[in-house]
């Protein structure tokens, strides 16, 4: 026997939204983005158009006495070309912080891409209802996040007892800039990604600006820091930068100062972490680009390789450890005139003796586990006792 429900619909607002830069009304809902429209005018780039769109640390936030909640949703699915289906995107329920229960939409848009020919296409498809019932009784806070890794249009949120806006959490606003680690990519929950979990450690309200492929020191998304209220920020660079094969030596030192000095206009005096990339065997020292290799594409496994030559990095191309090194000078030339900017070697996070233990099961990004890792190391040294975001009184 079904309940009725007395349903009341909330419209899907900022009102109710966190980690999102804006929000567009579409003809179907409202679609989550992660960078402001005014540096979408400026992307020609299909991959970050693609990545900004998928909400990583994105969700609905509410409070409540509502013990049944529906949301409906319009999902993108991306279907590779030779390629075993991709994991339907996970939604997550959280009640007061605690997480009750999960769904994902099994239809939708479907996004085809046939990364052989450089090719890609989209069927629209149907909007499905996802439904969270039994929660506990009695007023509570409500957060839904949505999948890290899949696009989607919300078109209605019905609950059955009236929607307010959330209570101030009371922490600080963390932004942070990344590559597809930081997105989260091969994390298998919104809330499992590294950056997600970092924040829940460190108490802080997230604002996730991780685009997978695409942490390349653009100066849109540098503004789009700029005029984001924050209390406390980070930007992690490199991997993409080699990945990519998009500059040299030469031109990284200015392009990591100017990106710095966009961010310190609008936030002159916050904590400001610089963090230089994790370990990775393939780009430690042979630059990119990185080229993916199709040969265990029919089984479901797509791994990576350096395609650039060791010797190339004495003519100012770019590897891991070039960069970490880069980093720590700039990062130190600056801080003499700037104390709230600090520096983390991505060593620290997870080093060459992570990687026996914990490999990377494409060679490029990290499993589950290794995201844990990451957070706990991250909260522990960013959060921690004596870290660059540790709260002080006064």
């Amino acid at each position: 026997m079904t309940t009725r429900h007395n349903w009341t619909t909330t419209p899907i607002s900022a009102d109710i939204l966190r980690g999102a830069l804006d929000l567009e009304q579409t003809e179907r809902g409202m679609l989550p983005h992660r960078l402001p429209a005014r540096a979408r005018r400026q992307i020609t780039d299909g991959q970050l158009a693609m990545a900004e769109s998928q909400p990583s640390g994105v969700r609905l936030a509410f409070r409540t006495r509502a013990t049944a909640v529906e949301l409906d949703v319009v999902a993108t699915k991306r279907v590779y070309v030779g390629a075993p289906p991709r994991p339907d995107g996970v939604y997550e329920l959280l009640v007061d912080g605690r997480l009750v229960d999960r769904a994902s939409a099994s239809d939708g848009d479907t996004f085809t891409i046939d990364m052989s020919a450089g090719t890609a296409q989209t069927r629209p498809g149907p909007m499905e209802t996802l439904r969270f019932t039994g929660l506990p009784e009695g007023e509570k806070d409500i957060e839904i996040w949505l999948p890290h890794d899949e696009t989607a249009q919300l078109v209605a949120l019905r609950t059955d007892a009236p929607v307010r806006s959330p209570r101030p959490s009371g922490r600080p606003v963390w932004l942070h800039h990344g590559s597809s680690i930081s997105h989260g990519s091969n994390a298998t929950t919104p809330t499992g990604t590294w950056p997600a979990l970092a924040a829940a450690l460190g108490e802080a309200e997230l604002i996730n600006l991780g685009f997978g492929g695409s942490a390349l020191l653009d100066p849109f998304t540098a503004r789009a820091m700029r005029d984001t209220p924050a209390d406390l920020i980070s930007v992690k660079i490199g991997i993409n930068l080699v990945n990519a094969d998009v500059m040299r030596l030469r031109a990284f030192g200015p392009a990591v100062h100017g990106f710095l000095d966009t961010i310190r206009d609008g936030h002159p005096t916050a904590p400001l972490l610089v963090v230089s990339p994790i370990h990775c065997p393939i780009h430690e020292t042979t630059p990119g680009p990185s080229a993916p290799d199709y040969s265990e594409m029919g089984e479901g496994r797509l791994r990576f390789m350096a395609m650039g030559d060791p010797a190339e990095s004495a003519a100012g191309k770019l590897t891991l450890a070039v960069i970490r090194d880069e980093l720590a000078r700039i990062v130190a030339q600056r801080a003499a005139a700037d104390p709230h900017l600090h520096y983390l070697d991505g060593l620290d996070l997870y080093g060459e003796g992570d990687y026996e233990e914990l490999p990377l099961p494409d060679d490029l990004h990290p499993d589950p586990a290794t995201h844990r890792r990451i957070a706990e190391r991250f909260a522990h040294l960013a959060f921690g006792p004596g870290g660059p975001f540790t709260r002080r009184e006064g």
